[in-house]
């Protein structure tokens, strides 16, 4: 059976000291950087989900969780890529297991990358059937990766076609201080339209001039031309 320190072994032999370096700054690793304090080796994301597609059957849930308490970034998420995995393939007591690890670890979901790797995959589609609120509490957290972890899940629900929800935290985060859940708000309004154009229309028309400004950038970046200009100059 395998084990943690086996997936660690083997990103370790992967490690690439120049692409760390990059990671870091990518990743803002950097001092008051929001991802300041983590550390990485250089695993680039192609690699770490062949690992992650190697180990996922064999490896224990509660070896893949010890690595997402890892502090190396590159542990973390490809620990995120086999719960996915695990999660997709799972039955409902260990789709639920696998919901509730990440809903303990979410200090450690603390980076962009590590949250839009598991909250649309995990946490969403767990919630599709369930209660909610849960999703309320993350939305209302200090911790910025629980906000963006709570928009971000409501990607499976609008992959679903329902938009409810989607609108519920919009408004509750619309005035976020933080860019990383001020552009999530602004990417999962965007696919609320992109399926129906009408609808986020709806819900901006009466909030749009009080986003921040990259938030609405987000959200209207895929409408035409002189619709986005008409927006950016609060004349719509």
């Amino acid at each position: 059976m395998a084990t943690s320190a086996d997936v660690r072994h083997e990103l370790a032999s992967l490690a690439d000291p120049q692409r760390a370096e990059g990671s870091s700054r990518f990743l803002q690793m950097i001092p008051g950087g929001y991802g300041e304090g983590d550390s990485a080796i250089g695993v680039s994301v192609p690699e770490q989900r062949r690992v992650a597609a190697r180990y996922w059957r064999e490896l224990p849930l509660a070896e893949t969780a010890k690595l997402l308490d890892s502090s190396v970034h590159e542990e973390r998420l490809t620990s995120l890529f086999i719960l996915v995995r695990k999660f997709t393939k799972g039955d409902e007591e260990e789709r639920g297991q696998i919901f509730d690890i990440v809903l303990a670890n979410t200090g450690r979901i603390n980076n962009w990358d590590l949250v839009d790797s598991s909250a649309p995959y995990i946490v969403g589609p767990w919630l599709i059937d369930k209660d909610r609120r849960v999703l309320d509490g993350l939305a209302e957290s200090s911790l910025v990766w629980d906000r963006r972890i709570a928009i971000m899940a409501t990607f499976a629900f609008i992959k679903a076609g329902d938009f409810q929800w989607t609108f519920r935290l919009s408004e509750r985060l619309l005035r976020d201080p933080h860019d990383l859940v001020q552009k999530a708000v602004g990417w999962m309004l965007r696919e609320v339209g992109n399926r129906d154009r009408a609808a986020e229309e709806e819900f901006l028309a009466r909030r749009y001039r009080v986003m921040p400004r990259v938030m609405l950038r987000y959200a209207i970046e895929k409408f035409e031309p002189q619709r986005r200009r008409e927006y950016l100059s609060g004349v719509v």
